[in-house]
C-alpha cells in the first residue's frame, strides 16, 4: 500500500515532507515520530492510509477468491479503528497483556518504552478489540508458540467451510 510508486505514498510525502528515505521508500520511525506525538497529523496519515487499506484488501479479497483460495488472513492492527472489521466474515484478535504488548513492539521495532506507548495509544485498547473478535487467540505466555493455537483454529475453519461461522459465541484459544 505504501511501497514506491504507489498514490497512497506519494499522498504521505507530500503531507509529510522527510519521510521518504533516501531508498524511495516510508521512513516508518521518522512519520512514527511526527504523527504518534501529533493527533491532527495522525487523522491526516489516517485519512491517507485507511481508503488505501481498504481499496487494496478488497482488490486482493476479489484475487485471491478468483485464484481459488477458501481462506484469507489479514494481519491489520488497525482493523477496528479503520472500519474494516465490517468487510470480514470472521475477526480474529490476538491477545497480550499491555505490557507483555509494550515490550514486544519496542524490541521488535527498536523503540523507547515512550514509543512504543505512543503507538499503542494510537489504537483501541486490546480488551475492547477481543470484546468485538468473533475468536480470541491468548497469547499471555512468553513460553508458548502460537503455532499450535493458529493450526487449530485453521483447521476448525476449512472444516467449516460451507457453513454458517458462528457470529454470537466467541471461540477462545
Amino acid at each position: 500500500m505504501v511501497e514506491p510508486g504507489t498514490p497512497a505514498l506519494a499522498e504521505i510525502a507530500a503531507a509529510f515532507p522527510g519521510v521518504i528515505g533516501p531508498d524511495g521508500r516510508l521512513d516508518r520511525k521518522a512519520l512514527g515520530a511526527r504523527v504518534f506525538g501529533d493527533q491532527a497529523a495522525r487523522r491526516r496519515l489516517e485519512a491517507i492510509t485507511h481508503p488505501a487499506m481498504r481499496a487494496a484488501t478488497a482488490a486482493e479479497t476479489a484475487r485471491l477468491a478468483q485464484a481459488g483460495s477458501q481462506l484469507v488472513f489479514y494481519d491489520t492492527p488497525l482493523l477496528y479503528e479503520a472500519g474494516l472489521d465490517q468487510d470480514m466474515a470472521l475477526v480474529v484478535v490476538v491477545w497480550a497483556p499491555r505490557e507483555a504488548q509494550l515490550r514486544r513492539l519496542a524490541a521488535r521495532d527498536g523503540l523507547s518504552m515512550a514509543e512504543a506507548e505512543a503507538r499503542l495509544a494510537a489504537q483501541w485498547p486490546i480488551d475492547e478489540k477481543a470484546s468485538r473478535a468473533d475468536v480470541v487467540i491468548e497469547n499471555d505466555d512468553e513460553t508458548a508458540p502460537l503455532g499450535p493455537k493458529a493450526a487449530r483454529l485453521v483447521a476448525e475453519l476449512r472444516a467449516g467451510l460451507g457453513r454458517t461461522l458462528p457470529g454470537s459465541a466467541q471461540a477462545r484459544y
